[in-house]
């Protein structure tokens, strides 16, 4: 280290330490796009169908509504017994993303309908949404390979064939 320093400066050293520790620590820093939150019963119930989406990727709201029309949930009963709903919907309400000015009351439900989702998406052609690979625009596995982990980075993203 004191190579580097005298070298490059102490400033220049501490940060490229620090930057490193995050490399270490396997956090992504090139997009931000690594979700962390994890809850052992979201895991499980949430990802037993589908991707176990972040909670910050909704607001509370939206989470609420979600968790309480586990019954029809998009054509599907996903109901669980009362006690795990109470546990998923704190952690989801506790981890959610702020909630952005709406134009509507009404809570969004789907993430592709957010305006995020939408503008991170508008790049990909028609030709890859129609790709027999991408079962949806909710089927983030199709392009981010790591999904499951929580990380949707640039780094582990690929275009489905």
């Amino acid at each position: 280290m004191k190579f580097f320093a005298s070298r490059f400066g102490t400033s220049r050293c501490a940060l490229v330490a620090g930057l490193a520790s995050f490399v270490v620590a396997g956090v992504a820093l090139a997009d931000g796009h690594v979700y962390t939150a994890t809850n052992p019963a979201w895991k499980a119930e949430c990802g037993s169908c589908h991707v176990a989406y972040p909670p910050a990727l909704l607001p509370a709201a939206s989470w609420r509504a979600l968790m309480m029309q586990l019954d029809q949930h998009f054509g599907t009963d996903a109901s669980i017994d009362a006690k795990t709903a109470r546990e998923i919907t704190a952690f989801l309400e506790a981890n959610a993303g702020r909630a952005r000015k709406e134009t509507s009351a009404t809570p969004v439900l789907r993430i592709t309908e957010t305006r995020w989702f939408q503008k991170e998406h508008d790049e990909i052609s028609a030709r890859t949404r129609r790709s027999p690979a991408v079962k949806s625009a909710a089927d983030c596995e199709a392009c981010h390979t790591q999904a499951a982990q929580g990380d949707f980075s640039e780094r582990t993203r690929r275009a489905p064939r």
